[in-house]
């Protein structure tokens, strides 16, 4: 077989995302033929023993096995990054061994921190996964944050200027006050349900750094109380609190496509119905 990069071979096994994978090689967690593997080092998927932790990954099982791809609302408390080897509970957990062929590695499409909740995608596709996350694929996140008390003007001006984090100048791509009709239809959602005196907005991110929101609104004191993302793209959560569903080959395909747009979007619908 040609040769892969052990990165591309352990994405395809469902073991992270691209990104995830580089991010093991560079930490030395991954061995090639019983050495540890370079970053950018490429292997014959048939010939190569590959390994992460010591443990052996079929990355031949893993090319020809069938493409999964799943939405998931994570709960509050659940871990979504699957390589945690000290995770209590990791998103994986939620999956129903019905929705997975035996022996299918999933990982997420991105992550959601632990004390956040909302939609979370997992899939063992490691060229989808790099066209939803990548950011010149213009792939819109949307998140419904809730705080205590509703944000001044002061504080709604510093956002709107772009707050300076370790990165960079963090900039949101939008920010209003949720609907009641939105912030109704969300509760329905939730488990625990939100406390009727939160004040909720919805926020849109293009491309998001570690706890990015969270990090945003503490600095100009405004800490998070419940932080949902009700939107990836052009699909918008509709489970509840910890239920998983295969998405659809429509969705599929809108995801692991281009740049968002809602009325394009909404003329696919029309034609499919």
């Amino acid at each position: 077989m040609p040769e892969e990069r052990v990165g591309k071979l352990l994405a395809a096994a469902g073991i992270a995302s691209r990104r995830g994978a580089d991010a093991l090689i560079a930490a030395g967690r991954v061995t090639l033929d019983g050495r540890v593997a370079a970053l950018g080092e490429k292997a014959d998927p048939s010939l190569a023993a590959i390994a992460v932790d010591g443990r052996p990954v079929d990355v031949i099982g893993a090319l020809v096995a069938p493409a999964v791809h799943l939405a998931l609302h994570k709960p509050a408390g659940v871990t979504s990054t699957v390589a945690d080897r000290h995770a209590a509970r990791t998103v994986l957990d939620l999956v129903p061994a019905r929705l997975v062929t035996r022996g299918i590695r999933l990982y997420p499409v991105g992550r959601l921190d632990r004390d956040s909740e909302g939609l979370l995608l997992l899939t063992n596709d490691g060229a989808w996964t790099d066209r939803v996350l990548h950011p010149r694929h213009g792939v819109e996140r949307e998140y419904a944050v809730a705080f205590d008390k509703p944000l001044n003007a002061e504080q709604r001006t510093a956002l709107a200027a772009g707050i300076a984090l370790e990165e960079g100048i963090a900039r949101l791509g939008g920010l209003r006050t949720a609907t009641r009709t939105e912030t109704t239809s969300l509760a329905r959602l939730l488990d625990p349900r939100p406390a009727p005196a939160l004040t909720w907005y919805r926020v849109t991110l293009g491309q998001g750094w570690k706890r990015q929101l969270r990090r945003m609104f503490g600095a100009v004191g405004a800490p998070v109380a419940r932080l949902v993302r009700v939107r990836v793209g052009p699909l918008r959560l509709d489970l509840a609190t910890g239920a998983v569903r295969p998405l659809t080959a429509a969705e599929v395909r809108r995801l692991g496509a281009s740049t968002y747009h809602p009325d394009v979007v909404a003329g696919e619908r029309r034609r499919e119905q």
